[in-house]
Order: structure tokens, then sequence, then C-alpha cells
């Protein structure tokens, strides 16, 4: 079902294109040689397909102090009409959002994995799409590494934020390989945001077009530890030390980041 939309639209902004010559809206970009082994249209209305999800459950602030409390009720993720709706909701200041992950579930060792997305807007969120070891091979985080394929804080509305994770480089240390720059328009529509994994390089994407890339220099696990099997995740976080830099905005009581499909891709 949504394959055909997807083609029609691709089929309407070549047009566009002919008949404009705008070259801003770039969609996807999967390199050559890759083919799509696993995805989450969100075709299906309701619950999110427990088959290819599980969720994060309770509260403790995840280690970065936020606020909320990560539950799977429909009322914090759902789908309908081709989305997934991930809902942060406060409730008397105590606040609920949704953390996705395909842990146990489904794994990936290298590829390209991709996300359509609209992020929330308002000051205090925290959306993401990023990756996990499936299990610690290394040593605990940041030892066997995070990657960071999308991150948005809504105290600095339209920066996008790509970042990989190591004993090396991470933020603690002030060595985190990342990379942030203005996209606009992330919370009024929908981009896409991407990240090829490689053996000698990681290169993110971001409709389609380069945004930053990390090589692999082959000095030892504690720079790249990036050859084991990663996990996906989806989240919607509320405050804490980094979304929560400039409080939250005691006027929101609802935070939306809808998913139009995700992606991964890997090389025959």
């Amino acid at each position: 079902m949504k394959k055909t939309r997807i083609a029609l639209c691709a089929g309407i902004a070549i047009l566009a294109f002919v008949m404009t010559g705008c070259t801003e809206k770039t969609v996807s970009a999967v390199p050559e040689g890759y083919t799509l082994v696993w995805s989450d249209e969100f075709d299906v209305d309701g619950a999110p397909d427990t088959e290819k999800w599980d969720f994060s459950i309770g509260g403790n602030g995840w280690g970065n102090g936020e606020a909320q409390t990560y539950t799977n009720k429909r009322e914090n993720s759902s789908v309908a009409k081709g989305k997934l709706t991930i809902t942060a909701r406060d409730d008397n200041g105590l606040w609920t959002s949704a953390r996705m992950r395909t842990q146990f579930k489904a794994r990936w060792t290298y590829g390209y994995f991709e996300i359509r997305a609209r992020l929330p807007k308002g000051v205090g969120t925290w959306p993401a799409f990023w990756m996990l070891p499936e299990f610690d091979k290394y040593g605990t985080w940041p030892r066997s590494g995070e990657l960071d394929i999308m991150e948005h804080v809504g105290f600095d509305q339209d920066m996008i934020h790509t970042t990989a994770h190591t004993k090396a480089f991470y933020h603690r240390i002030n060595t985190q390989k990342t990379h942030s720059e203005i996209v606009k328009g992330v919370s009024r529509g929908f981009h896409v945001y991407a990240m090829e994994w490689d053996p000698a390089y990681i290169q993110w994407y971001v409709d389609g077009k380069p945004f930053y890339r990390f090589d692999n220099t082959n000095v030892s696990i504690e720079e790249w530890p990036f050859n084991i099997p990663y996990y996906m995740i989806l989240n919607l976080a509320i405050g804490g030390s980094w979304g929560g830099q400039k409080g939250i905005d005691p006027e929101m009581k609802k935070a939306d980041m809808q998913i139009d499909y995700v992606r991964v891709y890997q090389k025959q």
C-alpha cells in the first residue's frame, strides 16, 4: 500500500523538479548495492507491531535525568493512517512517553538505516533515532559504542545532531565525533534521516544529502567498536541533562513525534 504511495509521490516530485527546477527537496539516497532487508511502513492501525518492536518501560531518568516515564500504552505509541506517533503527555506534571526498540527482535552489523519523521516542537522535547549494541562485547557504555542517527532538542529548534560515541570519543571528555546543522522545518514537515554504516566509515545523511562522515582509522576498539550487532531505538524524551537545559515549557501538555517509515538496507 505505502509502496504505491511512495512511487506516486516520487513521480510527482520528479515532475515538480522538471517544471520548476527546484533541487531542495531530496528525499532518500540509498547507496548503490544495498537491498532492503527490514522495514516497518506502519500500514496497520493500532499498536506498534510487536513482531518488530519491544518497549523500554519505566522512569529513573535513563542516565540523563529525564523527566518522563516510558510506557507501552496506546496513548504514548500508536499507528494510524500510515504513521507511527510517539506521544509525550503531561499529567499534572508527570510526563509519560514511549521508547521503542528492536533489541532481541532484529539487529544488524553494517547497513543503511533510514527514517522519515516529523519531530515535535517545544522546549524540553528530546526526540532521537539511534542504535546501541545488542550485547556489550567490549564493556559498558561507551566502550561498546553508540550511534545517534538523529537527535533534536526543543530549545534549539531545527538544529539536527548526529554523533558516534566510543571510549575514545564521547561527550563527557568532549571528544565525540559529532556534527550539528540547521535543517529548516523539522517540526513542520517530514524529513529523512539516514546513516550508512560500513566497516571503513560511517556516513550520515539528511534528506538524501551527506551530513557528516566518521572514518575508521583502524587504531583500536577504543576508537572503533562498530563491528558487532546493533539494534535500533526510537524515543521521545522530556527534559534531562541535554533536552532540559532550558527547562520544560510549562504550557506544553503534549508533544508528538510522527514516523512515516523505518527501513534497513544491507549489501548482498
